[in-house]
């Protein structure tokens, strides 16, 4: 089990990094589209929260250093994909609704299961 949690782990890491980075740096048709619904230091936030996310349900777990801090990362993209799913859906988007709620699945999945199921342990000190 531990094994799949990784995969979803390197999986939603790869994902919002991906967007994070077209959210920070867009291409001008696509950064046209992006700030006729919302202004763009909203989409530059969120590219960077996402960047974050990348990190944050990775880098603890690799280095066992506060690994806790993946499950956190795991609710807050909960929190953003429901945003996101929600989002689409008023936009009537339901191909984009449909994938927020495919990451909102892999992310509560790894939530839930890090935090009761197969804990990252911490490192020990010496």
């Amino acid at each position: 089990m531990n094994i799949v949690l990784w995969i979803l782990q390197v999986l939603l890491a790869l994902a919002f990094l991906a967007h994070g980075l077209l959210l920070l740096a867009p291409p001008p048709d696509i950064l046209a589209q992006m700030v006729a619904s919302l202004p763009r230091w909203f989409w530059l936030f969120l590219g960077v929260a996402e960047i974050l996310a990348a990190l944050g349900i990775t880098l603890p777990g690799l280095t066992r250093i506060q690994p806790w801090l993946v499950t956190w990362a795991a609710v807050g993209i909960m929190f953003v994909m429901i945003s996101a799913t929600i989002w689409h859906v008023v936009r009537n988007e339901i191909s984009s609704a449909f994938t927020t709620l495919v990451l909102l699945a892999m992310a509560t999945f790894v939530a839930y299961m890090r935090h009761r199921v197969v804990p990252i342990a911490a490192r020990r000190t010496a």
